[in-house]
């Protein structure tokens, strides 16, 4: 199997970090990332193609923001909290919350049609 690049830590830039954020669907990938250890491409609710989000996930995982490991023919997705806070301290979690509070607030305008 095709051995898959990750950055060392110390290699972790974050302009490579922000740009991998900056796309609507892979931040939704990290913030279902952040409610669970570790996904399976499949396991996640997006509604986009195989091969799309096999793109999405390689942007997260060649700028750092994931880490991709192989289980037999699967491959399981999971965050590099760690090493995002060694380098970047708060960086994720900001991010995060912003994102999580804009999603409430496109939910409630949604569910209140006044």
């Amino acid at each position: 199997m095709k051995v898959l690049f990750h950055p060392d830590r110390e290699d972790i830039h974050l302009s490579s970090v922000l740009y991998a954020l900056s796309d609507p669907l892979r931040l939704e990938v990290v913030s279902q990332l952040s409610r669970s250890a570790e996904r399976s491409c499949g396991e996640f609710e997006v509604p986009i193609a195989k091969s799309t989000m096999s793109h999405h996930v390689r942007t997260l995982r060649e700028s750092g923001v994931v880490q991709v490991r192989s289980v037999g023919t699967q491959r399981l997705i999971s965050l590099r909290t760690e090493d995002l806070e060694a380098r970047f301290p708060g960086l994720l979690t900001s991010v995060l919350d912003a994102y999580e509070a804009s999603e409430r607030k496109k939910e409630e305008g949604a569910a209140d049609p006044s």
